[in-house]
């Protein structure tokens, strides 16, 4: 595997959300998973994207590429996560980290093989708008 795409959507945001990954093998195969929940937000399906495809390449021994729209994602990952963990999961105006409970998992799961990498939504990447419409059907599939 050497590409992931990851992607949420929320129908409401609160409301129905789906979540998708999609994998892009170096034989040039694809492949999708995806879920979701009847109740949840936009942030926090794109993290339970992530963390889907994290699960995914736990095992891994080569680098991956991980692609998010998500720049809150992206930033979380990237840039904030160090400093909520030594303010005990607080931000900068010390109010606690919102979706605490997915940042601890993504956290676990993260390691040094795999390059996080922003993707412009809706901007015609194939991997990218497979992934959103695959996460837009899997929230449709929790409406209520």
């Amino acid at each position: 595997m050497q590409t992931l795409y990851t992607d949420g959507s929320c129908l409401g945001n609160p409301g129905a959300g789906g979540w998708a990954v999609v994998a892009q093998f170096s034989d040039g195969t694809t492949a999708h998973w995806h879920g979701g929940a009847a109740h949840s937000t936009n942030n926090r399906m794109e993290l339970m994207g992530a963390i889907r495809a994290l699960e995914l390449v736990q095992d891994i021994s080569t680098p991956v590429t991980l692609f998010t729209d998500s720049r809150y994602v992206l930033d979380g990952i990237n840039r904030w996560i160090k400093n909520w963990k030594q303010n005990q999961w607080r931000t900068a105006s010390k109010q606690p980290v919102k979706n605490h409970d997915l940042w601890v998992r993504l956290d676990e799961l993260n390691h040094s093989l795999v390059h996080w990498q922003w993707v412009r939504g809706h901007a015609g990447n194939a991997g990218n708008e497979a992934c959103d419409a695959i996460a837009q059907a899997a929230a449709r599939e929790y409406l209520q």
